[in-house]
């Protein structure tokens, strides 16, 4: 008999809000929407603090002068607001999300932003304080996933890869809690991703975003109880621009730069454990 919970994330959700209006960086005296028209103010980019700021901070500092590029970084603590300020105009790009969560999101918001080209894979990983192995799973046990759609079916699907749940036929990464066809006693709760982290002492295990785990000090060679593989992933993370900027000379200097052997060392030294994989080229449709 399979055991579904939901939890209410009306709580977390404003916790992640708050989050990442405190997360933001200072605001910068440039405002990108003041300075659309000047090629050569700042290119304002809006970035999850790790390891999406991270990369652009070593880009501003060794790359981008040589460019010409100057870079105001911003970073929020969550999913939401780094789309809404790219789409309201007050920052130039962003770099913090994949394909199937912005696609899920320009539906529902019904905002027009496109992806620029990808950089970098983190990842999905199933983590716990609790146990040391997946076998150590029993009926009864809590399983956090994320709430959002795009990573909630990627969560799902990364637990009945490795026999934790059974999903009904066909569904794959678009899974939802309605599609466990065996949860084999395992009670799955959601909760906004910026928040299973900071929480998996209150669960049995939980599925963890590769850019919260990071933050968390996790180590997903070391700690992950299972793992994404990163050959063939469609997650990869992109750098991001409304509709109509793809074309900005900033956009494509930091495009060229996110691509270069530099960024792509920088990452490899940086997180040589697999907390995040160099994933450069073009984004599929």
């Amino acid at each position: 008999m399979r055991t579904l919970s939901k939890i209410s994330v009306a709580v977390a959700a404003a916790v992640a809000v708050s989050l990442g209006a405190s997360a933001c960086s200072a605001p910068s005296d440039v405002s990108a929407g003041d300075k659309k028209d000047d090629k050569n103010a700042p290119l304002a980019v809006a970035a999850s603090p790790v390891p999406h700021a991270v990369i652009l901070d070593y880009i501003k500092k060794e790359l981008a002068p040589k460019e010409g590029l100057k870079l105001d970084v911003r970073t929020f603590g969550d999913y939401t607001q780094p789309n809404r300020v790219t789409e309201d105009g007050e920052v130039d790009a962003n770099f913090f999300q994949h394909k199937p969560f912005l696609d899920q999101y320009n539906k529902e918001h019904g905002s027009h932003i496109v992806p620029v080209v990808n950089v970098a894979i983190e990842p999905l990983g199933l983590y716990s304080k609790k146990i040391g192995k997946l076998s150590e799973l029993k009926s009864g046990d809590t399983v956090s996933v994320p709430n959002d759609a795009s990573n909630e079916g990627r969560a799902l699907k990364l637990l009945a890869d490795n026999g934790v749940i059974t999903l009904k036929d066909g569904v794959g990464s678009a899974a939802t809690l309605s599609d466990v066809k065996d949860a084999k006693g395992i009670k799955l709760t959601e909760l906004e991703a910026a928040q299973i982290a900071p929480r998996l002492d209150d669960v049995a295990a939980a599925v963890v975003n590769g850019n919260f785990a990071i933050n968390a000090k996790l180590k997903p060679s070391k700690d992950a109880l299972a793992l994404e593989k990163a050959e063939g992933n469609p997650y990869a993370n992109f750098l991001a621009v409304k509709k109509g900027n793809e074309n900005d000379p900033r956009v494509k200097k930091l495009a060229k730069l996110l691509n270069s052997d530099e960024v792509k060392k920088f990452i490899q030294d940086k997180y040589g454990d697999g907390s995040v994989i160099p994933a450069f080229g073009p984004v599929k449709s």
